[in-house]
């Protein structure tokens, strides 16, 4: 396996700031690993240093990518004659809300998933929710305005800040039936190659019964603990571009030593 990092945007020759702990600490552990300008990618143009290794398979981690982008990445590095663990569907699959919620429900609050231009009022209609939390497929709104509507008119404000703030609503509106949650509980976790794992070394039984029902090799789970002390599923996310959160760098470096051979 090959890791391959975006570089730092002036200086092609090192890791980018935000990714440095982390690709230092897979080169400590042994994995080979390669740095591409993402700049001179969106412009149309890939380039890894040192170059790949014809035969393996690429692991990336790095800045977020729309399905697009990813598939544009995916074709990039099959032309360099080696292949992603992640196909584009999987990516996919993990990456938008819609593509894995039937997979969950009993999980994670209840959504009603609509387009840009919908009646949101409308769409939760008779639902009572106490409040409405607003993401698009990809994020929410992580100004100190927040994601949180209190009323069904509300909703349309939180999306045209979304709009605003994020460029775009990526794929369309997920409005999510807010539930009280403990404070400081959300955990990260990741599923790789059908195993939990987590970053004191255990997982709960919740992302167990995860690995078994998404189909992805690699993928994140974030799951917080409610006010009645039941875990909550909040969010999946392909594993490499989710950050590694309170992660510490060798603990998840150790994780990715187990990718079978």
């Amino acid at each position: 396996m090959q890791l391959l990092f975006p570089c730092d945007p002036f200086n092609k020759r090192v890791a980018d700031e935000a990714y440095g702990e982390e690709f230092d600490a897979a080169c400590a552990a042994g994995f080979a690993c390669s740095l591409f300008s993402f700049e001179d990618f969106e412009a149309g143009q890939f380039k890894a240093q040192p170059a790949l290794s014809a035969g393996v398979y690429v692991l990336y981690r790095g800045w977020m990518l729309t399905p697009d982008g990813y598939a544009r990445l995916h074709h990039a590095i099959a032309e360099h004659g080696c292949a992603m663990a992640t196909s584009q569907a999987q990516y996919r699959h993990c990456h938008y809300l819609p593509e894995w919620y039937a997979l969950c429900e009993e999980f994670t609050p209840e959504t009603v998933i609509v387009a840009r231009d919908a009646d949101f009022a409308a769409a939760v209609d008779g639902r009572n929710w106490p409040a409405y939390f607003v993401k698009d497929y990809v994020k929410s709104l992580t100004t100190p305005r927040g994601s949180v509507a209190a009323t069904p008119q509300e909703i349309r404000e939180v999306v045209a800040l979304i709009e605003k703030y994020r460029g775009a609503v990526e794929g369309g509106v997920c409005i999510r039936k807010f539930e009280q949650l403990q404070a400081d509980s959300e955990e990260r976790y990741f599923v790789l190659h059908g195993q939990a794992h987590g970053r004191d070394g255990s997982a709960p039984d919740l992302v167990h019964e995860l690995a078994r029902r998404i189909d992805s090799p690699f993928f994140s789970v974030d799951v917080v603990v409610s006010s009645q002390g039941e875990l909550r599923l909040i969010e999946l996310g392909d594993g490499q571009v989710s950050d590694r959160k309170q992660w510490p760098a060798d603990r998840f470096m150790a994780m990715l030593a187990t990718t079978p051979a």
